[in-house]
């Protein structure tokens, strides 16, 4: 078994000497199932959403299989990711528990049009497919990994960045539809030196702007000065990260691939820390976990293909379509960017939107064997190391 394959159980599964649990969570109340060797009915019970009161219940059930003359030697328990991410399953890996998280979207359900969803057939339907998983059997559901509470936190700058990347945007375009009203084009609310020039604003009407909406744009303003400074230290700081523990890691990995020209620190970072730093089984586990790879539709004599998946990380997915457009400009002799224009050029090329979705997936693979086996990409050029 090859790397990170999450898709079914390595381990052999004895029924009869484990204690296999599920959690459907909510956000006032958990709901346990549980299958206990020995005791014949399956059974569940309501809790607080308290970690402590879920163990309490293990050991409660694990007393129940002992009682009918069972020796457990292994306890599992599953739950579903979702909002309250892998708190829990830390806590519960440190006290001895073999704890997994289930891909939310990998697990199978009815397509009735209106089927019953409660949390007890939830839960019902959640224990059939880890037992499934358990024994070793393919597409009952999937598993996601559980990073370290470290590997979370490094995610979290270029993610703060995004988010006031997009604030930015948000309140920039704001003030233009509210100058657009007022006729006044080409005002560049962006810049530091904008607030200075609101007064000389002339409408249509040749009159200056209205005091409400001036006051506004000064907030607005304020605002956009705010989120200015946060995006700088959200930068400098990771900078400083860098040099601290250059050679280290995830490091090492951001400043390799910063060296290829077109790549610069924060979407180098933003790929490790969110997909290239993880053990993945092959190139298409890659492509599959940034959404990347299609959806075909076939059925009889009909054959279409419905386009990307999307069902990866959209982060990743985004920045790669970008970085796809940014490194035709910088990496032209490249043989990715050779390989791109001789299927879309002429007149019976493809289109352009089109293929820049198969470059990101072949630039994606490429970084990743960039930064695993030291391999460069053929025709890539790169930045003299520090």
């Amino acid at each position: 078994m090859r790397v990170n394959d999450m898709s079914r159980a390595v381990v052999p599964f004895e029924q009869s000497t484990t204690l296999v649990l599920v959690v459907e969570m909510g956000a006032k109340s958990w709901l346990a199932a549980g299958n206990v060797p020995g005791v014949e009915r399956q059974p569940m019970k309501k809790l607080e959403p308290d970690a402590a009161a879920l163990l309490g219940l293990i050991e409660r059930w694990r007393g129940e299989a002992i009682k009918a003359g069972r020796t457990i030697g292994r306890v599992v328990l599953a739950y579903e990711a979702g909002r309250d991410g892998f708190w829990l399953a830390r806590w519960l890996i440190a006290r001895g528990i073999e704890v997994h998280v289930i891909h939310s979207a990998s697990v199978a359900v009815s397509r009735e049009r209106k089927r019953a969803k409660t949390d007890r057939l939830d839960a019902a339907m959640l224990i059939r497919v880890f037992l499934g998983w358990l024994r070793g059997e393919r597409g009952h559901c999937g598993m996601v990994a559980v990073p370290t509470l470290e590997e979370e936190d490094a995610r979290r700058p270029s993610r703060e960045r995004e988010s006031l990347v997009n604030e930015k945007s948000r309140i920039t375009n704001r003030m233009k539809s509210a100058l657009a009203r007022l006729g006044i084009r080409g005002f560049k609310a962006h810049l530091r030196k904008a607030a200075q020039r609101l007064e000389g604003l002339r409408t249509s009407e040749g009159t200056g702007l209205p005091p409400n909406i001036t006051e506004e744009f000064r907030r607005d303003m304020a605002r956009l000065a705010l989120v200015r400074e946060q995006i700088a230290a959200i930068e400098k700081a990771r900078l400083e990260r860098l040099q601290r523990a250059p050679n280290t890691g995830p490091n090492l990995m951001v400043r390799l691939l910063a060296r290829v020209i077109g790549i610069a620190i924060e979407t180098a970072d933003m790929l490790v820390r969110e997909i290239l730093s993880r053990n993945w089984r092959d190139r298409r586990a890659v492509a599959r976990y940034a959404g990347l790879t299609g959806s075909p539709d076939e059925s009889g004599t009909k054959r279409r293909e419905k386009g990307l998946t999307k069902a990866g990380n959209a982060r990743v997915r985004r920045g790669l379509i970008q970085l796809a457009w940014r490194f035709l400009q910088f990496q032209k002799k490249s043989a990715l960017a050779k390989w791109f224009w001789s299927r879309t050029e002429g007149p019976s090329g493809v289109r352009k939107t089109t293929m820049i979705v198969a470059l990101a997936r072949k630039l994606l693979i490429a970084l990743w064997r960039l930064v695993t086996t030291g391999e460069v990409p053929e025709g890539v050029v790169l930045r003299p190391a520090v």
